[in-house]
């Protein structure tokens, strides 16, 4: 009698995998400003009532807004934060860092990626190059190290960031967890070396083997992943390359809160409407 047993899927709803996301964790998101991001899973998470988060991106937008829109997020770790230059600063962000609502830790995005590097590979920090004369280096404590090698040069070091969870938006999983993108990954692959947990939502489900005729295109293994849920224009109102472009209507929507309240757009979401 054959012992061979097939994996357990990996596949759950949407409410399921914004559960295994608590109140008052370290989260990194995936993507770039509207582009691929977990959207659908930070609409989630704020029906979930989720408070107390920390997000953690070197370029976060529309997510970490809507987030400080409803109230969730209690610490950021950030780059630059837009919604690009079509509709400039992401308001709800500023206004939560301006009234103290929010503690931000500003970051450059490459101070950011040394320290979710350092945290992937096991050590206490990364050098990076590029902050000499910066504020944020007195903003942040950073240290300055001698080169111990005797170049006489020095370099700062950024102590290791390591996320309680890791959310990418992925063009196509496997019942797995395997997971895959088109285009750019962004900084998705970084954060997933460096958080604790990895979950992902994805456009569509596909069968293993199509992974396999194609190895190299998969992110993040399945053996890295906690769970995955399929949720097909997750990234609205962002993009999914080269599934859908972004809906600007849609964010221009969002900004106008004179005529579209916050539960207007939560209900437009296609994790609700499909």
């Amino acid at each position: 009698m054959s012992t061979h047993r097939e994996p357990a899927t990996k596949v759950v709803p949407l409410p399921d995998l914004a559960a295994r996301i608590h109140d008052g964790d370290s989260v990194a998101l995936g993507g770039s400003f509207l582009h691929r991001g977990p959207f659908a899973l930070v609409r989630e998470l704020i029906r979930a009532g989720r408070s107390g988060l920390e997000i953690v991106k070197q370029s976060p937008g529309y997510d970490i807004d809507l987030l400080c829109r409803a109230g969730a997020v209690k610490r950021a770790r950030a780059g630059i934060v837009a919604l690009e230059g079509n509709f400039g600063l992401a308001p709800w962000y500023r206004r939560a860092v301006e009234t103290h609502a929010v503690e931000l830790e500003e970051h450059a995005c490459a101070t950011l990626t040394a320290g979710l590097r350092a945290a992937a590979f096991g050590v206490p920090f990364q050098p990076v190059g590029g902050v000499h004369g910066s504020d944020l280096v007195e903003l942040n404590g950073w240290v300055r190290m001698a080169d111990p090698y005797g170049s006489g040069a020095a370099v700062y070091v950024i102590p290791a960031i390591r996320p309680d969870v890791a959310v990418i938006h992925a063009n196509e999983v496997t019942a797995e967890g395997d997971a895959r993108v088109f285009g750019t990954t962004h900084w998705d692959r970084i954060m997933t070396r460096a958080s604790r947990k990895v979950l992902v939502v994805a456009e569509r489900l596909v069968d293993a083997a199509e992974f396999e005729q194609r190895p190299e295109l998969t992110l993040v293994p399945g053996f890295m992943v906690d769970a995955v849920s399929i949720v097909p224009r997750g990234a609205w109102p962002g993009s999914c390359w080269p599934d859908y472009g972004v809906d600007y209507d849609a964010v221009s929507a969002y900004l106008d809160a004179a005529d579209h309240t916050l539960e207007d757009h939560m209900t437009a979401g296609p994790e609700v409407t499909r």
